[in-house]
């Protein structure tokens, strides 16, 4: 591992959407989440940060020191219990243990960190090390990302598809068991995620790495490369802000820096399809100089 980040980042996700879901709320039939007051459109961090997992888990396939703790198909307490064996703890010998030594709790949260790539990045809350009075059930990540919200309003749309086969022989094929269905999109929306790195945190509590640092960005710019579907096929992030400070607690307010960035329609554009019918711009002269603006 390379050395712990020393410095904090604030960032700024710019991704696009086009004749696809990026977020459907379960709540109200897979429709497209939008901000029921403005018409604004919304992706929740944890879809964001299952994007991140996803990208991590296929590009490291599970290397040491790059495991995926909330990971599909898989029980957090089978992730858990890594740190168990690793330490021989069992039901009968905890008491014993914690006991013997007092440092088991720290002990536990470093090999989970160690082991987990995204416990590092994001922390998590494990609650079988909480039912065991072990005080490392909570940790939290220096990575934290918001939600995402459209720049404009978006217009989430229902279409009506129908199967045409039929399931197993027997059934009738004359259209009596066509099945129907909807399919939820919108036709276009640009959003943007705003996300915060604490050195401070990482330092602390999880060593997050210049080397996670370096694998984030490269999972950011391509979390949805891999996530390709009927229901989002054409889903990219277009831009990558990211503002780094001199120091380890920061230079400036993240809301001054992202106050910077600047997108707004173009004013020939009527109804926005695409990127271009957008202005990207960052106002750098006004940016500190304590603080480096790299966009990727």
């Amino acid at each position: 591992m390379s050395d712990v980040i020393k410095n904090r980042y604030d960032f700024a996700i710019v991704f696009d959407c086009t004749y696809s879901n990026p977020n459907g709320d379960p709540d109200s039939g897979n429709m497209p989440r939008i901000d029921p007051e403005t018409g604004i459109g919304i992706v929740t961090d944890v879809c964001i940060k299952r994007k991140i997992r996803n990208y991590i888990e296929a590009a490291k396939e599970d290397k040491p020191g790059y495991k995926i703790y909330v990971k599909n198909g898989i029980f957090l307490s089978d992730n858990e219990k890594e740190a168990f064996n690793n330490f021989k703890i069992t039901e009968e010998n905890l008491k014993e243990i914690k006991k013997n030594n007092p440092d088991i709790d720290l002990k536990i949260k470093d090999f989970m960190c160690e082991n987990f790539y995204d416990i590092r990045t994001f922390g998590a809350v494990m609650t079988t090390f909480t039912k065991n009075r072990l005080n490392c059930g909570q940790i939290k990540g220096p990575v934290q990302i918001g939600f995402a919200h459209s720049v404009d309003p978006v217009t989430p749309q229902e279409i009506t598809i129908t199967r045409c086969t039929v399931t197993k022989p027997g059934e009738s094929d004359d259209g009596a068991n066509i099945t129907m269905g909807n399919k939820h999109f919108i036709p276009y929306g640009l959003y943007i995620a705003e996300g915060y790195i604490s050195a401070n945190l990482a330092r602390r509590v999880t060593g997050f790495s210049e080397d996670d640092l370096n694998l984030l960005w490269e999972a950011i710019i391509n979390m949805f490369e891999l996530d390709h579907s009927a229901s989002r096929g054409k889903i990219a992030v277009r831009k990558l802000v990211i503002f780094k400070h001199q120091s380890e607690l920061g230079n400036t307010p993240a809301y001054k820096l992202f106050d910077k960035i600047k997108i707004t329609k173009k004013d020939s554009v009527l109804v926005a399809r695409k990127f271009s019918d957008y202005d990207f711009s960052i106002d750098t002269d006004s940016i500190p100089d304590t603080i480096e603006c790299i966009i990727k």
